[in-house]
């Protein structure tokens, strides 16, 4: 005979515990969209850059190309403008976008201050958080408050032997650049370095074939020697007022034309 059924109770655990899981919230998954371009967009963004610099019928086509690069390439940016400082000679800039534009004309024509001209000439990069009320740089802040230009993030370049300068960007926020702005910013300035450095290259190697050109035409019409020919040359353009290569040009043309 089996023996008779009992019913065993579980052990006592104590009172049962209630785990609460964590809530997502809408501003989590906001927090985690990246506010600037995705690494996969950001390699295309650089590549787009180097093929249209590098198809840049003239370098200050290519400073205008980069500008409006800039521009559409960070989010929130109003303008972006580019500054080169060579060695005793006048500043070379370029802009695009409309907002920012009287900022940029004041800095440069003065020449002497601003978050560019700092940047270029410190090779560090300068955020401004506001520039309507920034004490640094007084004379820029009526125009900015007159655009509605309150950011900027102003990124060195360096051209080697050529210039220094500066990428700078416009935002109509008064909240300072986020890092991947400024990660989108450098990572374009670095790109351009190159590539600028490459087209002032191309553009010395053309001189230097132009002006030899010119000599030979010097020397063909006068029967003169190199040094008499560079001579003329370099007398016909400060008479001129123009540079060596322009007047090389010019002599070439009038001598293909008269052959």
């Amino acid at each position: 005979m089996s023996a008779p059924y009992r019913r065993v109770s579980p052990p006592d655990r104590g009172p049962a515990r209630v785990v609460s899981r964590p809530r997502r919230t809408r501003s989590v998954l906001r927090a985690a969209v990246p506010a600037g371009p995705h690494p996969v967009e950001l390699a295309g963004l650089l590549h787009e850059l180097t093929a249209s610099l590098l198809a840049a019928e003239s370098f200050p086509q290519a400073l205008n190309r980069l500008t409006a690069h800039a521009v559409a390439a960070v989010p929130g940016a109003v303008r972006s403008s580019v500054v080169l400082i060579g060695e005793g000679g006048p500043l070379t800039h370029a802009g695009h976008g409309a907002a920012g534009a009287a900022v940029d004309a004041v800095q440069y024509a003065a020449g002497t201050t601003g978050p560019g001209l700092e940047a270029a000439r410190t090779r560090s990069t300068v955020t401004v958080p506001d520039l309507a009320t920034d004490a640094r740089w007084p004379d820029l802040a009526a125009a900015a408050r007159a655009e509605g230009v309150h950011a900027v993030a102003a990124v060195p370049l360096d051209l080697p032997r050529a210039d220094v300068g500066a990428l700078s960007l416009y935002f109509d926020t008064t909240e300072a650049p986020g890092a991947d702005h400024l990660l989108t910013a450098m990572a374009l300035a670095n790109q351009a370095e190159l590539l600028l450095g490459e087209l002032r290259r191309r553009d010395a190697l053309s001189s230097g074939a132009v002006i030899d050109r010119a000599i030979g035409v010097i020397i063909a019409q006068r029967g003169c020697g190199v040094q008499e020919a560079y001579t003329v040359l370099r007398d016909t353009a400060q008479r001129l007022g123009l540079d060596r290569q322009a007047v090389a040009g010019r002599l070439i043309t009038v001598a293909a034309r008269n052959a």
